[in-house]
C-alpha cells in the first residue's frame, strides 16, 4: 500500500521533503524489491545545502577544538551502540553479508577515534628568535565548506570515515552527496551525528544526479571536493573543480593486481587472496582481481583457488552463513556479466563461471557467483579494467620480472601485492612496484587510517589522500605569524633593510 518509501533530504539538521519529480530506486540487492526511493534534489535544494553549511561555519570553526571533538567522542558511541542496525542497513540496501557490512561501520569508527585526537593532529609549529627578534608560529585552520560526492559501495565507511570525521573535527562544515543507491545507511548515520549534538548545518545530506551535483563543482562557496567513484567522472570533477580553485582528492578505479611466487605459501595464499578478491562481491577498489602466477607454480595455485572459491556460500547478505552476498543491483549484476562474456569472447579461459547462480528463495536477488579466468593475456579487457565484480583473472608469467612488469604496465595502481617467502624478492617487490598501497603476503593492504589511503597513477587525482596526516592537511590550511616586540634601544633604529626579519645572513 501506497509503495516504497520516499526518503528525504537534510539541510540545517532537518529532513525535507524534495520538490523533485524524479525518484531514484533503492533496491533490498538480496530480494530485488524495491525498499525505498531516493529523491534527485533540485540545483535548489543543492544550493540550500551548501548556504547552510556556509552560514554554519564561522560559528563552528570558532567553537573550541574540545567541543568540536566532544561530538566525536559521543558519535563513537552511538556508532557502537547502533553496530548491529547500521550492519543489517548496509547488508540489505548494498549486499555485503554481515561480517563485511559491519566492517564498513567499524571502519568509519576507527577515523572518528582518529579525529578524536584532533588538538594534536592540528597542532601547528613554531620558533623563537628565528631571526634576531623575530618569532614565528605556523596554524592549522579550517578553510570552509567541503563537499563529499561518494559511491554506493562503502556506505557508512566512505562518507562517515574517509570524509565527515577529519574534516568538520577539524573546523569545517559539510557537504555530502549520498549514493543514490544506497543512501538509507549513510542517511541514519547522520541523524546519529545529530543526536551526539551536531549544530545545524555543519553536515548537511542530499541525493541527486550529477546534473545537480555538478553545481558542487563550480559554486564559490564551496572550498574541497572529496570524490570516490570511476576514472572518467574522478577526471571530470578533478579539472573542473580545480579550475575553479578548489581543492580535489578524487579517488578512481583501480585493477589491482597480485603476483603470486613459486615460493610461496600457496594454499594460504590461495585463501587470503579469495578473501580479497570476492570479498564485498568484488565491489571495493582493494579487491585483487588480477594475479601474475608463476608458471612453476600456477596449475597447484589454481587447485587451491578453485577449491576455496567452490566452497564459498552464495545467499541472503543478511543470513549469518553468506559469505558471498549479491551485487548492488540488476543493472550492476548485468553489467558484471556483460564483462564476463567479454572475457570468454577475448579468449580468457573461463574455468569457474558464476553467471547462472541461483539461490532458493532469493531467485529475484542480485546474485553472480565467484568466477574465475585462466590464461588472460595482456591486452584482454576483462584483465586490465575494473569489473567491481566477483571475478579474477590469472595471468601465467615466467618470473618475477615478467609479473612485475604486467603488473607495472596497468594504468590503474591503487594497489599490489606480492606471494612470497623470499625477502630479495619482497624487498625488489616493495622498491619497484606502482601501487600506492603494498601487501607482502597481504591481500588487502590497506592502512589503517593513521595513513593515507593513497592510489597512484590514474586510481588517484589529486595531491593530499583521505586519512592520516595527508587526510588533515587536505581540510586545512597555514597560516604563518612572524612578531617582533621591540625594545627601547631597537625603537631608535633609524636605518631598516627592505628584507627586515627574513634573512639572517650578512
Amino acid at each position: 500500500m501506497g509503495g516504497p518509501r520516499r526518503l528525504r533530504y537534510c539541510v540545517n539538521n532537518e529532513w525535507r521533503e524534495s520538490k523533485t519529480t524524479k525518484y531514484m530506486p533503492v533496491t533490498n540487492s538480496s530480494t530485488g524489491e524495491v525498499m525505498a526511493e531516493a529523491p534527485c534534489c533540485t540545483v535548489e535544494e543543492v544550493g540550500s545545502a551548501v548556504a547552510a553549511a556556509k552560514a554554519a561555519f564561522p560559528g563552528w570553526s570558532s567553537t573550541p577544538i574540545q567541543d568540536r571533538m566532544g561530538v566525536m567522542f559521543r558519535f563513537r558511541g552511538l556508532l557502537e551502540s547502533h553496530m548491529e542496525e547500521l550492519t543489517l542497513s548496509v547488508a540489505m540496501e548494498l549486499g555485503k553479508n554481515l561480517e563485511e557490512a559491519r566492517g564498513d561501520v567499524i571502519k568509519s569508527m576507527e577515523v572518528v577515534e582518529m579525529a578524536c585526537g584532533a588538538p594534536i593532529l592540528m597542532q601547528g609549529d613554531a620558533l623563537m628568535n628565528i631571526s634576531a627578534g623575530h618569532d614565528t608560529v605556523m596554524y592549522r585552520e579550517p578553510l570552509g565548506v567541503f563537499a563529499g560526492i561518494v559511491p554506493f559501495n562503502f556506505p557508512a565507511m566512505i562518507p562517515f570515515g574517509w570524509m565527515i570525521p577529519l574534516c568538520i573535527t577539524l573546523g569545517n562544515t559539510f557537504v555530502l552527496k549520498a549514493a543514490s543507491l544506497t543512501p538509507q545507511t549513510a542517511m541514519r548515520v547522520l541523524e546519529l551525528l545529530i543526536e551526539a549534538g551536531l549544530p545545524k548545518g555543519v553536515v548537511n545530506l542530499l541525493t541527486c544526479s550529477r546534473n545537480e551535483a555538478e553545481l558542487l563543482l563550480k559554486h564559490p562557496d564551496i572550498r574541497g571536493i572529496s570524490y570516490v567513484g570511476s576514472t572518467s567522472v574522478g577526471l571530470h570533477i578533478y579539472a573542473t573543480a580545480a579550475a575553479h580553485g578548489k581543492r580535489v582528492q578524487a579517488l578512481c578505479e583501480a585493477k589491482n593486481h597480485g603476483l603470486v611466487l613459486r615460493d610461496a605459501a600457496l594454499e594460504r595464499a590461495a585463501l587470503g587472496i579469495i578473501n580479497s578478491t570476492f570479498g564485498c562481491a568484488g565491489m571495493r577498489c582493494m579487491a585483487l582481481p588480477s594475479l601474475c602466477v608463476e608458471d612453476a607454480c600456477a596449475d597447484e595455485f589454481l587447485s587451491y583457488l578453485l577449491k576455496f572459491a567452490g566452497q564459498r556460500k552464495v545467499g541472503c547478505a543478511y543470513h549469518p552463513e553468506t559469505e558471498l552476498g549479491p551485487v548492488v543491483s540488476a543493472e550492476h549484476k548485468e553489467s558484471v556479466i556483460n564483462w564476463i562474456n567479454k572475457g570468454v569472447e577475448e579468449g580468457a579461459e573461463l574455468i569457474l563461471d558464476g553467471r547462472n547462480v541461483v539461490v532458493p528463495g532469493f531467485e529475484n536477488g542480485h546474485f553472480v557467483g565467484p568466477t574465475i579466468f585462466d590464461h588472460v593475456k595482456p591486452g584482454m579487457s576483462v584483465g586490465d579494467c575494473e569489473v567491481f565484480g566477483p571475478v579474477t583473472c590469472i595471468k601465467r608469467v615466467k618470473d618475477f620480472e615478467e609479473g612485475l612488469a604486467i603488473m607495472n604496465g596497468s594504468r590503474f595502481a591503487n594497489g599490489s601485492c606480492i606471494f612470497t617467502q623470499n625477502g630479495y624478492y619482497a624487498r625488489e617487490f616493495v622498491r619497484r612496484t606502482h601501487g600506492g598501497m603494498v601487501g607482502v603476503n597481504v591481500g588487502i593492504p590497506v592502512p589503517v587510517s593513521y595513513f593515507p589511503f593513497a592510489g597512484h597513477k590514474d586510481s588517484f587525482f589529486g595531491d593530499l589522500h583521505v586519512m592520516g596526516r595527508d587526510g588533515v592537511a587536505f581540510y586545512t590550511e597555514s597560516k604563518c605569524v612572524t612578531s617582533r616586540w621591540f625594545s627601547e634601544e631597537d625603537k631608535k633604529e633609524t636605518k631598516i633593510s627592505t628584507w627586515e626579519g627574513t634573512i639572517t645572513r650578512k
